[in-house]
């Protein structure tokens, strides 16, 4: 028999790993508003990491409606409980009807964060004997909401039809429902999913769809209904879909979109959702005004998209290994963690904020810069970061090719 091992013993090894394989963590501190111009451990600092693409999290009109709430004798702070006891407040019912009248769906649910929906909505759909079938790239909270289920977990090479087709004839034949999960924009890649194909699979072969749009709502679309709707396409009965109000809409937590007998079924079984406080009554009421914003001002959707067509068309000039992506989010390939590590901490002196993306979030070798644009980047602060990012590449680069030439 082994003697135990302490706790502390087993927590060193494995955090020794992290640090010996490049993959070591650390949290950021901001201390100003979100915002494209920012302040983070210290550093004054252009922000090209964050996920509030329209720059809604600083927006006045979104504020004041905190304020409101704040000031308004009917709402508290938290929400006391969970929505099945006493914290289902009229601000949540409230902002759950206007989401669905904005998507065209009968119904949507709240959740605190999208992690949360994603779990629900996996383990409440499916049962023993289903499969879910998913794309390799997905979310890793996709990836635990599959593993949490009973179902079967199948998984496609990413946007691979072939693939796809395959796995969903394999189900069939083997007489099971199978259930396509698969985010619709990719968080780590800003590529979009091929819907239109995996929506008439899904209806060859009789399978459910579930998408986690959190990168594509508010972004995508008409009033930025996301990417069913930038693809010209529409949700059928059997569909469900995410969308988190932490990116685009600024705010925080997420929903579930889909039919009132999906929904139903959430509230009733989803453990996540019945075992959980409700939000904030005050995050809701600051969401119903973000939700007025992405439905109404398409200009500042049209100013980013200008940003990035314009980005991508100075990183192609400059010849930086650009992904290929037509969302806020930017990558770029590198490759190594340790230099793409460095390639961010070069970046951070020069006064630039953009994350480090490194195995598990990515697959091994691909580690790579995430940059993601906002409504609110100027064309000279993106100038000067494709600026800084050539010559920061360049010199790494020679820096490398020495390092090797004395190695040898």
């Amino acid at each position: 028999m082994t003697s135990p091992t302490p706790l502390s013993q087993r927590l060193s090894e494995r955090l020794a790993r992290q640090r010996e394989q490049g993959l070591w963590r650390q949290r950021p501190l901001t201390t100003r508003p979100q915002s494209v111009s920012t302040q983070i451990n210290g550093l004054a600092t252009l922000n090209f990491a964050s996920n509030d693409y329209l720059g809604l999290a600083n927006h006045p009109a979104i504020k004041d409606a905190a304020r409101q709430a704040l000031n308004n004798n009917s709402n508290s702070v938290g929400s006391g409980a969970a929505h099945l006891i006493s914290g289902h407040h009229l601000s949540h019912h409230l902002l759950e009807d206007e989401l669905a009248d904005w998507l065209g769906v009968e119904r949507t649910l709240l959740f605190s964060t999208g992690y949360m929906a994603n779990l629900a909505v996996q383990q409440v759909l499916t049962e023993k004997g289903d499969r879910i079938v998913a794309d390799k790239l997905n979310h890793a909270s996709l990836l635990d909401g599959a593993r949490l289920s009973a179902a079967e977990l199948k998984r496609y090479a990413h946007a691979d039809m072939t693939a796809l087709s395959r796995r969903l004839q394999q189900a069939q034949q083997a007489g099971q429902q199978a259930m396509v999960v698969t985010d619709g924009v990719f968080s780590m890649d800003g590529d979009l999913a091929p819907l239109a194909e995996i929506q008439a699979l899904c209806q060859t072969y009789q399978a459910w769809l579930f998408v986690d749009d959190a990168h594509g709502f508010g972004v995508l679309g008409d009033q930025g209904r996301g990417s069913f709707d930038h693809l010209g396409l529409t949700p059928d009965a059997n569909t469900v879909q995410v969308g988190t109000l932490g990116k685009a809409f600024g705010t925080a937590g997420a929903f579930v979109a889909g039919s009132s007998h999906v929904i139903e079924a959430l509230i009733q079984l989803a453990r996540p959702y019945i075992y959980t406080t409700a939000s904030s009554p005050v995050i809701a009421e600051a969401s119903r005004a973000a939700l007025k914003q992405v439905r109404n001002d398409a200009a500042r959707r049209q100013r980013l998209h200008h940003n990035i067509r314009h980005f991508r068309q100075q990183a192609r000039a400059m010849q930086l290994p650009l992904m290929p992506s037509h969302t806020p989010i930017q990558p770029l390939l590198i490759g190594d963690n340790a230099r793409t590590m460095a390639l961010a901490d070069c970046l951070k002196a020069a006064g630039f904020w953009v994350g480090a993306i490194r195995p598990p979030t990515v697959p091994k070798g691909s580690a790579r810069l995430r940059i993601t644009l906002s409504a609110d980047h100027t064309p000279a602060q993106i100038d000067r970061l494709i600026d800084t990012l050539a010559k920061t590449c360049t010199l790494q680069e020679a820096a490398q090719k020495t390092a090797q030439g004395t190695e040898s």
